[in-house]
């Protein structure tokens, strides 16, 4: 039996990447800020005939985030993947208007969380028999290309890559192997109004279209199950008509 953690696992594309994960056979630990939600994710996987816990975890707190990975253990034996998930996009003001408090808040729960949580997996990895694991982290198309306004979520994604290499070159002595998925338009609640209109890089706004999460639990469910002496460094899965790719 093989086991994963995922954060920001209750909703969105953390729910849909535990649910795949549990129906190809892992044991899924569901990590996340509200008990309900992960409750509920929990049950349909119990409910499916898979093995799932409801975590909760502030991502940002360092003995949150190592209770999470001692329950996991404790439940399952071992830890075979990460999934980084949790975070935010943060505020969509001017850069000269950003806040220190909105800044620091975004930074602590999509960087700090995800390098707490590579952490907690380093110690668990290196020390389990047989030794190693797989780190996956939630990067953004936002790493290559910003959106107006984004300054904080865009600068913390560009770190997310920075901090797959280094996760990626410092886990080969202990056979932890890292990659990034970066993701564009996954159709969820923070996606929700994308087809309303969307600030685009001359000012306007313009719809744009989204894609079906099951998408990227698909990709995360591939990257997953490579065996520890192949890696997927970097993958992005997006909506093929998105404004990214030349001038939209």
């Amino acid at each position: 039996m093989s086991v994963a953690i995922i954060t920001g696992g209750g909703s969105g594309i953390g729910k849909s990447v535990a649910i795949a994960l549990a129906r190809s056979g892992y044991a899924v630990a569901i990590a996340g800020r509200r008990q309900e939600p992960l409750n509920a994710v929990a049950q349909e996987i119990l409910d499916d005939g898979g093995q799932a816990i409801a975590a909760p975890t502030d991502v940002t707190d360092p003995e949150s985030v190592e209770t999470l990975f001692s329950r996991t253990v404790e439940a399952f034996g071992r830890l075979d993947a990460l999934f980084n998930n949790a975070g935010g996009f943060g505020p969509t003001d001017l850069l000269e208007d950003i806040s220190y408090e909105d800044w620091k808040a975004l930074v602590d729960v999509n960087l700090t969380g995800p390098f707490l949580c590579t952490q907690a997996a380093f110690r668990v990895m290196k020390g389990q028999d047989p030794m190693g694991g797989r780190i996956i982290n939630n990067g953004s198309i936002s790493a290559y290309t910003p959106r107006p306004n984004s300054a904080p979520y865009t600068s913390t994604k560009h770190a997310i890559s920075g901090l797959t290499k280094s996760t990626a070159l410092d886990g080969r002595k202990y056979n932890i192997a890292c990659g990034q998925i970066d993701i564009g338009n996954a159709s969820t609640d923070m996606t929700s109004k994308m087809q309303e209109g969307v600030l685009q890089a001359d000012l306007t706004r313009k719809p744009e279209p989204t894609m079906s999460v099951d998408n990227v639990a698909n990709a995360v469910l591939y990257m997953a199950g490579l065996p520890l002496d192949a890696n997927v460094l970097s993958m992005t899965v997006m909506t093929t008509q998105m404004p990214f790719i030349g001038r939209g």
